[in-house]
């Protein structure tokens, strides 16, 4: 290995190296855990960032990975130490995970700083834990590797095979319509949680960790997978050897994630047909980085990228699937004209080298560009009067009849006023009317809740009707699918013209020019718009508070204000003890 960092350059010799009281105190203290001064005298300190707790479903194999890591980082000649961090438990967490996405960050980027840490080991995977660590361990810009958690087993009911939310979703469509029993329903969605481990569709969770993967941050091919396989142990193991290896080598991201890294990661989320809250995360970790990261660079991506992954949402198959077909390195292989293959990643190849020997097993689950699941990429940028800043559209897990639409709309003015409405049997809708939710954005759901599949008003699913046009400032689960507009910025909440939409009003959306339109005259627009009051804060203080006086908008990617903009914060000096 070839060394490029000296042992005194070491953060975590600023608090052992330290001379007199305060090093001492810190030599000591750590004897009072039970180590010798050889456990961690002249070796890299690393930080295992861990998102395990209780109430995160998707992480509880995360106890037995720490275990696996840490020996990989001891084989290597480092010191490791376990730091928790916020879980961000996407099942058991409300109002929105977004919110604290943002806290997990700032949380993981001040453990880094005021700790004696040299490298980090970051483990996460359940959907805003992947972004959160990233962004923080960005911002503090010490050596990182990311461990994503791997996908769950394939989920399976009466000799069907499930996946995770999407199935269910159809599942609770039949239930609500009257097709099937309470029983039945629940029954069916605990066949899909069959263990440890995330969401095993093209979900949220493994869009980011495949992203992520592709970033250069993971040890190649690691976000695919399955997180029971023994392989995943191993993976774990590696890279805690590899993180030791990164810190003598001064890696750090900022140091080999360029613009060039994030292209390649657009071009591979069309190719997997990847989750919608996608471009909020990628956006908000290019930021966090120093680099800019727009709506557009998606916009271009998608009309020249073709899916290629036949995964539910948008396919058929499951991540299990993925993972034996080839995985994501076999993914990449077949994209090797849309990327630049000269990025550095984590292992200290590129990622040319990383996909040379890459080969694809099954040709039905990763396609040949040739024969793509879908022409285009599975994502669509729409603007227009309503979406000035941007709006989003799942295209691949669109009803193809809808993808271009006028109707009038009916509009919910928040999410409880659509609980309490949708259902009515005298709810004024049709199957070509518009759903629209108002009040979901960023500041107003709070933290831009997954509502932005509106579900389908009982009636109309009694006649037969599975999709529609629902339009939101709000996101929607990476499991979910249907013709649903999200992300429309800006919100309605400070002011978008979202908020001035009632009943009745045409819209148009229009994906082949890209546009999505309020058909109203501009003069009733204006009208409306003086008349407009803002509604109160959710918060009078906290942690909420401070979300929403600085949040930054869905196109910004929702980060906060002052973690986003540039510059440095200098490192504990040694005198401080």
């Amino acid at each position: 290995m070839n060394k490029k960092v000296e042992l005194s350059d070491l953060r975590s010799q600023r608090w052992f190296g330290a001379s007199g009281q305060p090093g001492n105190h810190k030599s000591y203290r750590t004897k009072q855990m039970g180590f010798t001064s050889e456990d961690f005298r002249n070796k890299p300190v690393i930080g295992i960032l861990s998102t395990w707790s209780d109430l995160n479903s998707c992480h509880t194999h995360f106890p037995q990975r720490i275990e696996e890591i840490k020996r990989g980082i001891w084989q290597a000649g480092g010191f490791p130490v376990v730091m928790p961090t916020l879980s961000v438990g996407e099942t058991f967490v409300r109002p929105s995970t977004l919110i604290y996405r943002n806290l997990l960050a700032i949380d993981a980027e001040e453990i880094l700083r005021s700790h004696p840490i040299d490298g980090a080991v970051l483990l996460g995977g359940c959907d805003k834990t992947t972004p959160g660590l990233i962004m923080g361990a960005a911002s503090m810009n010490i050596p990182a590797i990311f461990v994503p958690a791997g996908a769950m087993l394939r989920g399976n009911w009466r000799g069907q095979t499930l996946g995770t939310g999407s199935s269910t979703w159809k599942a609770l469509a039949d239930f609500r319509a009257g097709k099937i029993d309470e029983e039945t329903w629940r029954s069916f969605g605990e066949g899909t949680s069959r263990s440890p481990g995330t969401c095993n569709v093209m979900g949220t969770a493994s869009t980011m960790t495949s992203l992520v993967d592709v970033l250069g941050l993971t040890l190649p091919g690691a976000s695919s997978i399955p997180a029971v396989d023994s392989r995943h142990s191993q993976m774990a193991s590696l890279s805690g050897r590899r993180i030791v290896e990164m810190v003598w080598e001064d890696m750090r991201p900022k140091n080999f994630v360029t613009a060039k890294s994030f292209r390649n990661a657009v071009i591979a989320d069309m190719a997997l047909s990847g989750s919608t809250n996608s471009l909020i995360h990628l956006v908000a970790m290019a930021r966090r980085l120093g680099l800019e990261l727009s709506l557009d660079d998606f916009a271009s991506a998608s009309e020249t990228v073709p899916v290629i992954c036949n995964l539910q949402p948008s396919g058929k198959y499951l991540m299990e699937d993925f993972y034996y077909a080839g995985g994501l390195p076999a993914l990449l292989s077949r994209l090797k004209g849309h990327l630049d293959l000269s990025c550095l990643t984590a292992n200290g190849r590129t990622l040319g080298d990383n996909i040379a020997d890459a080969q694809v097993y099954d040709e039905d689950v990763i396609r040949p560009v040739a024969d793509p699941v879908y022409a285009s990429g599975g994502l669509v940028v729409l603007r227009g009067n309503l979406a000035p800043r941007g709006a989003v559209l799942k295209r691949a897990a669109a009803d193809p009849k809808l993808l271009q639409h006028t109707g009038p709309a009916v509009v919910f003015r928040n999410f409880k006023d659509m609980l309490a409405r949708v259902d009515d049997p005298d709810l004024p809708v049709t199957a070509d009317s518009v759903l629209v939710l108002q009040d979901g954005g960023p500041v107003g759901g709070p933290g831009m809740p997954e509502w932005g599949m509106l579900p389908i008003p009982k009636k109309l699913l009694a006649q037969g009707v599975r999709d529609m046009v629902r339009i939101s400032d709000a996101r929607m689960s990476g499991t979910s699918y249907g013709t649903c507009v999200l992300h429309v910025c800006p919100e309605s909440r400070v002011g978008g013209l979202l908020g001035l939409v009632r009943d009745g009003d045409p819209i148009r959306l229009d994906t082949k020019a890209r546009t999505l339109d309020l058909l109203v005259d501009a003069a009733e627009i204006e009208a409306r718009r003086k008349a407009w009051v803002a509604p109160p804060p959710h918060y009078e203080r906290g942690y909420g508070a401070l979300f929403s006086e600085h949040v930054l908008q869905a196109d910004e990617g929702c980060d906060l204000d002052f973690l986003a903009r540039p510059g440095d914060i200098p490192d504990p000096e040694a005198r401080f003890s």
